[in-house]
């Protein structure tokens, strides 16, 4: 069936529809990875997006079971070149197109998704709708005027209750505030050792230490880091007494709590190669990244926080720690399924400081 894309700027691209049929505007971006379309589906980070990938090729391996990275999916849709439909991979279980579908997820396919990215490129991302072929131009773009980005992302994505993630021998146990986590992120911290305990974003901080944490894992999640004020002011309440790490908007809402600034990309970062380099080895780590908002390095002055990490292609923050206070931030993501694995480190640093900090003997000296 024939669908059309329109952006913001005006632009229509006719191509033909998959998934939901659907009638669906939201912020188109795009995304460099060459595998990984369902993790990216099924990332809760992408809620209220629609992403225009630049491989060319997308559905020709299928979905399995075991690889996605949220129990639901928040993406508004998907802008590809080809879709295919018959996967051939001995793992698979379902196509893309019936993930899409069932979950209302709209998708476009024989587009110029070259000339689409170069635009998001150029011009930034911006707001985009995927109808029906025939309706007006007009209608479309009255429709976009008149949307307006949802800023209760994080409340959409996290979880509505606590859930528990545990491992054989644990070592410690971490509380993970949930604000769009990807499972991932669950199974590297149950490999390194611990029990995880998945809080809503909004859980109190005596809540979470009724369960006698080690540490604190803040994780990645949608939209604006400055609405989510809940978890600011918990990382204001935490710093200090237990070890922290935060991913992605866990990077961002560490520094809004530090008195950084955050602000939002003209196209953001989202791809499975880019480059970082580690200011305290000198090294380049090659990263895996998904998102739109990022920490003003000049404002982290004075804040207790010293910059680790940057991004060699535009000079982002990328890591962040405070030394004192037992606090790790990096923007990128460490765990991810599809991508490279030179910062799964991150995840050993987090057991070294919860080691260093006595482990279970915070809770044995009563030290909240």
């Amino acid at each position: 069936m024939k669908r059309k894309l329109v952006l913001e700027d005006g632009h229509v691209f006719i191509g033909e529809g998959f998934g939901s049929m659907q009638e669906k505007i939201a912020e188109i971006v795009f995304n460099t990875s060459v595998v990984g379309y369902q993790e990216i589906l099924s990332d809760p980070s992408y809620c209220a997006q629609m992403v225009c990938m630049t491989y060319p090729l997308i559905g020709n391996y299928g979905l399995t079971d075991e690889d996605y990275e949220s129990k639901n999916i928040y993406m508004s849709g998907f802008i590809v070149r080809e879709y295919n439909d018959i996967p051939s991979n001995f793992r698979f279980t379902r196509t893309l197109g019936e993930v899409m579908e069932e979950n209302g997820v709209v998708g476009i396919a024989e587009v110029d998704t070259r000339e689409i990215v170069r635009l998001i490129r150029d011009h930034g991302s911006m707001k985009a709708i995927i109808c029906d072929v025939d309706k007006p131009l007009e209608e479309c773009m009255k429709a976009l005027k008149a949307y307006e980005y949802p800023k209760n992302q994080v409340a959409t994505v996290s979880s509505k209750k606590i859930w528990y993630s545990r491992t054989p021998n644990p070592l410690y146990t971490v509380v993970a505030v949930d604000c769009g986590v990807k499972l991932n992120i669950i199974r590297k911290l149950n490999q390194a050792g611990c029990n995880v305990v998945v809080v809503p974003y909004n859980t109190p901080k005596e809540t979470i230490l009724r369960y006698k944490p080690d540490g604190l894992f803040l994780s990645n999640g949608p939209g604006d880091p400055e609405n989510v004020t809940e978890v600011i002011e918990l990382i204001r309440q935490m710093k200090g007494v237990i070890p922290i790490l935060g991913i992605c908007l866990g990077h961002q809402m560490i520094g809004l709590a530090y008195g950084a600034k955050t602000y939002k990309m003209k196209f953001g970062h989202r791809g499975g190669n880019h480059p970082v380099k580690n200011l305290d080895t000198d090294k380049v780590e090659i990263t895996s990244q998904n998102h739109s908002f990022a920490i003003d390095i000049n404002s982290l002055k004075g804040t207790g926080l010293r910059l680790t990490h940057i991004n060699l292609l535009d000079n982002e923050a990328e890591g962040m720690m405070d030394d004192i206070n037992n606090v790790i931030a990096v923007q990128y993501h460490p765990e991810s399924a599809a991508g490279p694995e030179d910062s799964e480190y991150i995840f050993n640093r987090f057991m070294e400081l919860m080691k260093k900090c006595g482990g279970n003997s915070y809770a044995k000296k009563n030290r909240y």
